[in-house]
């Protein structure tokens, strides 16, 4: 949980769609597919006319893949449900689809052959764990086919996470939490690197780092006092949206 003594501020979505309810169907993989949202439980196909590039570049970050690399109508087949009836208006910088505003379409129809097919880079070789967020958790990198722990020494913590928030596109460090137990492959970064592949590898293990950036938080708390990463509640009365 991230427990604070002071101030908080909570943002709360009032879109209608909940968190990690857009998806890539139909597709070779996890990264590529048919864009689906769900809204009221039901998943609908987006309509060509009312997604673009922008809109793309949020679905990828919130599906947890890189940038898009192919958009196109009726690219992975047609729904068999309803089509979503909003448009997206998103701005290009969003962790989440769900952060984007949304109008109501202009074409009130969507002809067949144009459910928008997305095809996204593969995703980056580092991600964060365990901290309810892809924006917050324990630091892993992709190496020799699997995913390992990623440490640092405390003099070295800060500048490590700087480079982790910039290339998982989360925005800039908030706070690297102590109380990690695991330990890890040790990396030592300069904080202007620009992903983890620039950083050194160090060859001995090193206390395993965990990091919240500023980026994909839906409950933001802002404190006077230090961030302490403890589990999975929040031990400060939240305010009910």
């Amino acid at each position: 949980s991230l427990t604070v003594s002071s101030t908080k501020l909570i943002e709360c979505s009032t879109n209608s769609f909940s968190p990690e309810s857009v998806r890539l169907v139909d597709g070779a993989g996890l990264c590529s597919g048919r864009v689906e949202v769900k809204s009221y439980q039901s998943w609908a196909s987006v309509c060509e006319a009312d997604f673009d590039r922008q809109d793309a570049e949020v679905v990828c970050r919130d599906v947890g893949c890189g940038a898009p690399a192919a958009l196109q109508g009726g690219l992975y087949g047609e729904g068999e449900g309803q089509t979503w009836d909003k448009e997206f208006q998103c701005k290009g910088k969003e962790s989440l689809l769900l952060d984007c505003d949304t109008s109501d379409r202009k074409n009130k129809t969507c002809l067949p052959g144009n459910a928008v097919g997305l095809t996204c880079s593969e995703p980056d070789d580092v991600r964060l764990v365990g901290g309810g967020s892809r924006c917050a958790g324990g630091v892993e990198w992709y190496d020799q086919g699997e995913w390992r722990t990623v440490g640092a020494d405390d003099r070295d913590q800060r500048d490590v996470a700087a480079v982790v928030c910039r290339q998982m596109r989360c925005g800039s460090t908030v706070s690297v939490p102590p109380g990690n137990t695991t330990r890890g492959v040790g990396v030592f970064c300069y904080g202007s690197d620009s992903s983890l592949r620039e950083c050194r590898r160090m060859y001995d293990l090193h206390p395993g780092l965990t990091v919240i950036c500023s980026g994909n938080n839906k409950i933001h708390y802002m404190a006077n006092s230090m961030w302490t990463l403890v589990g999975s509640a929040i031990s400060a009365t939240p305010d009910r949206c």
